[in-house]
């Protein structure tokens, strides 16, 4: 399913991300609660390159698995 980037991420007043839903991408899983920080890889992932464009992710047991990123 497509998803906007920001229906799964909430921008912080410290400019950070915080994932709206438990997500899983490359292996490693992230619950509500966790930030992300510009220029710092999770799983791989800078999540602040992908801000803006959309998600393709599938929907398991209340996890969003992150399959890719559309351009």
């Amino acid at each position: 399913m497509r998803y906007r980037f920001e229906e799964l991420f909430q921008k912080n007043p410290d400019g950070s991300l915080t994932p709206k839903k438990t997500i899983h991408i490359n292996g490693v899983t992230f619950g509500y609660g966790i930030t992300f920080q510009r220029g710092v890889a999770f799983g791989g992932i800078d999540f602040f390159n992908f801000e803006n464009k959309d998600i393709e992710a599938n929907e398991i047991d209340g996890v969003l698995s992150i399959k890719g990123f559309y351009n």
